[in-house]
């Protein structure tokens, strides 16, 4: 049976105004130093990856894979995004990624955006670089280290995401730390071991057919029309295959309905493409495959587009 990908992100009433707006701030800040470090960081020949990184992450995302307990989970990307680009190319692909979801498919609250980047884009992204890089050092040249290293690095951003995520709700009301953090860790815990798999088995696909990516830091030497054309059709494969994503729900709606603050969520204030599904199209499966490669090529745009004008700008400023 096939079905249609669920909201994924925290959408509004949650959390608290006050939280909300907090998380706001911390977002802009860092995602603000992350823009001013692309420009010294990402080459033009970068530029290509960055697209299709975020068009591949955003696709890979409405896939969601079912777990235990009636309960589903799906890849966050925060670990495969700083492994190939660094921690403020990455965090810069997330927040397009994310940003789209919320305004263009009303996949997380607008007030809980900056939430969402935060925990996603920053934390996720914060967690996977210092868990790689340190893994990478003690693991030294093992041929198995870059796998090891990336599946450690996924299962913890999301984890620890996860964690952020319960403390916000609790900081907002929604749920006691002592019942929210558990729930949240335990049932991410699970979900971590498909974002670590992923995050692996990305790694080793990419090694066999781009090792340049993975053995130059920070993919430096990337580039050409493999990767814009190779990217786009794995992005494209994603989204038609997302309406096998499975029906249960993920697991921040779980245990918002085992915690009894599901009804606290907000409808959102308005709709374009709600719950990935294009509108005007009769048949679901195919509204939800249009849908999906629509998002794909917004995202790809938006974060092809930010890199290409701040290593425009930066190479501007140093003529």
């Amino acid at each position: 049976m096939l079905f249609s990908p669920l909201p994924m992100h925290i959408p509004d009433g949650f959390l608290s105004v006050g939280v909300s707006l907090v998380l706001w701030a911390v977002a802009i800040v860092v995602v603000g130093y992350a823009l001013k470090r692309v420009n010294a960081d990402v080459g033009e020949r970068q530029v290509p990856l960055m697209g299709v990184l975020a068009a591949c992450i955003f696709a890979g995302q409405m896939l969601n894979f079912s777990v235990t307990g009636g309960t589903s989970g799906h890849l966050m990307g925060a670990a495969i995004a700083t492994i190939l680009l660094g921690p403020w190319a990455g965090i810069v692909v997330l927040t397009c990624v994310v940003g789209v979801q919320a305004l263009i498919f009303q996949d997380g609250g607008l007030l809980a955006l900056g939430a969402n980047i935060v925990n996603m884009g920053i934390i996720g992204v914060a967690v996977a670089y210092f868990a790689h890089r340190t893994l990478q050092k003690l693991l030294g040249k093992w041929s198995g280290g870059l796998f090891v290293s990336g599946f450690i690095s996924g299962w913890l951003s999301i984890v620890v995401a996860a964690a952020a995520c319960a403390l916000q709700l609790a900081l907002s009301g929604a749920s006691p730390a002592n019942i929210a953090v558990p729930a949240m860790v335990g049932i991410h815990a699970l979900i971590g071991v498909g974002e670590g798999l992923i995050t692996a088995g990305a790694l080793a696909f990419l090694k066999v057919a781009r090792r340049d990516l993975v053995e130059v830091p920070q993919a430096q030497f990337v580039g050409g029309k493999a990767v814009w054309v190779g990217g786009l059709v794995i992005a494209v494969a994603l989204a038609i295959f997302s309406p096998l994503a499975s029906a249960h729900p993920d697991g921040l709606e779980w245990v918002a309905e085992q915690r009894g603050f599901l009804d606290l969520a907000r409808d959102p204030l308005y709709e374009i493409i709600p719950d990935y599904v294009l509108p005007g199209i009769s048949n679901e499966k195919l509204a939800t495959i249009f849908a999906g490669v629509i998002g794909a090529l917004i995202v790809f745009a938006a974060a092809a587009g930010v890199a290409y004008a701040r290593s425009k700008r930066a190479r501007g400023s140093s003529a």
